[in-house]
């Protein structure tokens, strides 16, 4: 990989974001499908979706934000989705069996989402951002990042809309460690920054 640097999107420009955002299917969905407490295509339009991520980034300001923006040699060309888990209302409004566990830990940061812009992408500009949630996480006091990858099944691929929470391994590189399988293919990821969450 060439040089790779990474900001909190809030110390980010706005047209940064909207550079890694602008194409494929973050440019429909910009990282609100766990953000919204119902069903995102049902319940909200292009332009809700629009204002949220400029509201949620916070480009310019003092923060706080919900990702980070990766540059390769200096050109926006990545985001990963990172913030406190009771951001994220679509976690505890569902009852899926990994989601809403261990509801009474707390610093929690979740990392739910990754965006490889076109032309970045079979790079390993994911594993670049794994890692960086991690540096990021011990700069703003997380005890416990969590991840929520799909691992397919020997023989299967994960289907384009699962791609976006990263692959198991990224997490594993990255120092996470499985602590649940609750699905066939859900596995709930952790990486410990404090010794005594």
């Amino acid at each position: 990989m060439s040089d790779f640097t990474w900001l909190p999107a809030n110390q980010a420009a706005g047209q940064d974001v909207e550079a890694v955002f602008g194409s494929g299917g973050a440019s429909k969905c910009r990282c609100q499908a766990l953000k919204v407490p119902g069903w995102i295509w049902r319940d909200t339009t292009q332009e809700q979706r629009d204002t949220a991520l400029l509201e949620q980034t916070a480009c310019g300001t003092a923060g706080p934000t919900s990702g980070l923006i990766g540059y390769v040699d200096g050109e926006a060309a990545g985001w990963v989705a990172v913030e406190p888990r009771e951001n994220y209302p679509r976690l505890w409004s569902r009852r899926q069996p990994w989601m809403r566990m261990d509801p009474e830990l707390e610093g929690v940061w979740s990392v739910t989402c990754f965006v490889v812009r076109k032309g970045w992408r079979q790079a390993g500009l994911t594993y670049e951002l794994a890692a960086a949630t991690v540096e990021y996480g011990a700069q703003v006091g997380a005890h416990v990042l969590e991840g929520y990858p799909i691992e397919p099944p020997p023989g299967k691929t994960v289907i384009w809309d699962e791609a976006s929470v990263g692959p198991v391994q990224v997490f594993l590189e990255a120092g996470y460690e499985v602590v649940a399988s609750p699905t066939l293919r859900r596995r709930v990821v952790r990486r410990r920054l404090d010794p005594h969450p």
